[in-house]
């Protein structure tokens, strides 16, 4: 009966200490921002995502009429206004993953990249985000040249600073 009653102590105990990380874990909500309506009801996707502070915008692609850089311009808006409707800023994304189509070589990544890179400095003008660019073959949106996925913590660009670590000493 000894061994009985610290089973049951120890079973309440776990009981309790669940429940209570149940209450403090953070909902999520669905941020559907004007004009998006379409993907959460058609393609079943939430265009952003916000649990807690964290906010994760969908891969917005770069479509429609205009050049390169017009189209990349207005992806990056439409990404800052998505991130706006769930309350974050350009200045709080930690992070980017962006799918680029057009390049076929190294050498078109390398350009493509480099325009790319210039409309980039219009948003990001300091403290940038982690981004890993990845070439591509298709994007689910027909004639978009490049997608882009964000991922935001808000209020984190009040809080930024860069750390610059000097490299270890050369050991003798």
């Amino acid at each position: 009966m000894s061994r009985l009653l610290p089973l049951a102590v120890l079973a309440a105990a776990l009981s309790i200490s669940t429940l209570s990380q149940a209450a403090e874990a953070p909902g999520k909500t669905i941020i559907i921002p004007d004009k998006s309506e379409r993907a959460y009801t058609q393609y079943h996707y939430a265009p952003a995502i916000k649990v807690g502070d964290t906010v994760i915008v969908s891969g917005i692609p770069a479509g429609g009429p205009g050049t390169y850089t017009e189209q990349v311009r207005r992806m990056f808006l439409r990404a800052k206004a998505t991130l706006e409707a769930a309350g974050a800023t350009m200045e709080d994304v930690i992070e980017l993953q962006s799918f680029h189509v057009n390049a076929k070589t190294t050498a078109d990544f390398q350009k493509e990249f480099a325009e790319f890179l210039d409309v980039h400095k219009e948003f990001f003008k300091e403290g940038y985000p982690a981004w890993t660019a990845i070439g591509n073959a298709v994007l689910l949106a027909q004639g978009a040249v490049v997608e882009v996925k964000f991922v935001a913590v808000i209020g984190a660009g009040k809080k930024m600073k860069v750390e610059r670590v000097a490299p270890a000493a050369a050991s003798k």
